[in-house]
């Protein structure tokens, strides 16, 4: 018998005693699985990881019983050293399933969890990257994969020194180099505008940015993120070096690198080890040279649901039984930014798409629903709201969301379709629940179809959460207290607001939630949206029945701890 079978039928018989002896696979199971595959060629790690039979936890728990090594069920990224991830590129750690842990002190060997218990070549070879002797451990794939992409997220990437390599660079080459979906964290051996370019996109990944700006001035270029809704200039770069990056983002967006005197619109798809990010780019020409801005979409962060987007209890309650009726029509509005489609998302999550046939028309889709079918509209094939709507009625559906109304006839069908017994989802651009109504009429909708229709209409606005690891109370100022409506008789108010920290980047913010007005269109209300009344009588009739406006809603996130006085201020208008 060669020398390999014989270590093969050895590995196998300390298995099956492992086995007897912890009962994490049955022993007599094992032993009939290595009768049946005896002539397999397959490594016996390879072997079992890959059979139906047994699962990848239970086979790595059974090697490091029998070779003796440690197993980690989960392993903490912190303590990955800086060494294993400056010395092992992410690429090597990612496609082998390795890195590195601590192990006690300094002088002990470095610790390299693996999933492949028998391959020594992969931890020989970390020991020559290290210069260092190392000693095996095992855990499962998934394990080892989140603690990569946590550990190489955390690595500091130094944008200033990359960009100073950037002297001069081969367009016809930069655009051969473009992936349609690469890894952020895969920088070795790539030029250096790719590398400027992804660093940039990977501090605003860390930062929770959802927008880059790449603006040009006069003599320099200025990237700004927007964190929580708000700008900041986070990095300066050589005004030389804006033909390079703006390329370099066309090609990642599948635009036309030479046309450089109109707009253009693209979009793409970024990894961050296991995160998939979405990119909607746009670009358009200013005195200065191109400028850019790339919205940022994060595929892993799946859809909020209610409970999570700050409702108050009562609102929220009341909210449930309106996107549960048959039919009608219900509009969420704000302006750009204030979380509307967020609110929508989680509305037709809540609704029960086993039973429902649930049909949505949007621009763009932003997020995949599981059940629901969604449809991106295509001005220039003909197909925008209106006709996608006059379809998707032809379909059978029970609820629609119309991404947003434009125009009258995008209204005037979306209330038909409520009429003919559908519920129907959508937005419009206004400050206040009421102005929607008004919208409407303006738009040239009859008042008699408006009133018999709406069901309710919910304005919204995103504040920001106060940061938990630096909040403080302090003394509001007496003016702002009472700009805010807060009554004289709250003497013992406690108000808070953040110092500022490492993890707000010392803002003092972290995070944003909603304050919301909802208000119900009930007998009254029908009564004089037929009547054409104005807003503002609109308004008042629905704080008779307890509306909430959003200064008040806000008011209570203030008294709450939740946010400041400032932001609350920042995004309502005074109720007066």
């Amino acid at each position: 018998m060669p020398a390999g079978s014989r270590r093969y039928q050895t590995m196998k018989e300390l298995l099956i005693q492992a086995a007897r002896r912890t009962g994490v696979i049955n022993a007599d199971s094992l032993e009939g699985f290595f009768n049946e595959h005896a002539d397999d060629a397959l490594r016996v790690d390879q072997l079992l990881l890959a059979a139906p039979n047994f699962t990848e936890d239970a086979v790595l728990r059974l090697f490091a019983e029998a070779l003796q090594m440690t197993y980690f069920e989960e392993i903490d990224a912190h303590h990955v050293p800086k060494e294993f991830i400056e010395s092992i590129p992410a690429p090597f750690a990612q496609h082998h399933s390795v890195i590195g842990l601590r192990n006690g002190d300094e002088a002990a060997p470095l610790m390299v969890v693996t999933a492949s218990p028998l391959n020594a070549t992969v931890v020989d070879n970390v020991s020559k990257m290290l210069h260092r002797p190392v000693e095996a451990a095992l855990s499962t794939r998934a394990a080892i994969t989140a603690a990569i992409d946590v550990a190489y997220e955390q690595k500091n990437t130094v944008i200033e020194e990359v960009a100073e390599e950037l002297d001069s660079q081969n367009l016809e080459q930069l655009a051969d180099e473009a992936g349609s979906s690469e890894d952020l964290l895969d920088v070795v051996n790539r030029p250096p505008v790719i590398r400027l370019v992804n660093d940039i996109l990977f501090r605003a990944l860390q930062m929770r940015a959802s927008d880059i700006h790449v603006h040009p001035f006069e003599t320099k270029i200025v990237v700004r993120y927007r964190i929580d809704g708000i700008l900041y200039d986070t990095l300066t770069l050589n005004r030389n070096v804006l033909p390079l990056v703006i390329s370099r983002i066309k090609v990642m967006a599948g635009m036309d690198i030479a046309e450089r005197r109109m707009p253009q619109d693209g979009r793409c798809s970024v990894r961050i080890g296991q995160r998939e990010i979405d990119l909607r780019v746009s670009t358009v020409p200013t005195s200065y040279g191109e400028r850019a801005v790339l919205r940022l979409l994060d595929k892993s962060s799946g859809v909020l649901t209610l409970e999570q987007l700050g409702f108050w209890e009562q609102d929220k309650q009341v909210f449930d039984k309106m996107i549960n009726r048959t039919h009608g029509v219900i509009f969420v509005t704000g302006p750009t930014g204030s979380g509307k489609s967020t609110t929508l998302y989680a509305c037709l999550n809540r609704i029960d798409s086993t039973v429902k046939n649930i049909m949505t028309v949007e621009d763009p889709i932003e997020y995949q629903l599981e059940g629901i079918s969604q449809m991106q509209v295509a001005p220039k094939k003909g197909m925008n709201f209106v006709n996608a709507l006059r379809h998707i009625l032809r379909q059978d559906p029970d609820v629609i969301m119309v991404g947003e109304v434009r125009d009258e006839e995008t209204a005037a069908m979306a209330i038909q379709s409520s009429l003919t017994g559908h519920l129907v989802f959508s937005t419009l651009h206004t400050n206040d629940a009421a102005g929607a109504i008004s919208r409407l009429l303006d738009f040239g909708v009859e008042p008699y179809l408006v009133s018999s229709s709406m069901i309710c209409v919910l304005a919204q606005r995103l504040v920001r959460r106060i940061c938990p690891d630096c909040r403080q109370p302090y003394e509001a100022p007496a003016h702002e207290v009472r700009e805010l409506g807060i009554g004289e008789d709250i003497k013992d108010a406690v108000f808070y607001n953040g110092v500022g920290c490492a993890k707000c980047f010392d803002t003092g913010y972290r995070g944003r939630t909603g304050i919301y007005e909802l208000m119900i269109i009930n007998e009254d209300i029908r009564e004089l949206i037929y009547k054409r009344q104005t807003a503002g009588a609109i308004k008042r009739k629905a704080l008779e029945y307890g509306m909430q406006t959003l200064r008040m809603d806000g008011t209570r996130k203030v008294q709450q701890g939740v946010t400041t006085i400032a932001e609350v201020m920042r995004v309502t208008q005074s109720d007066i």
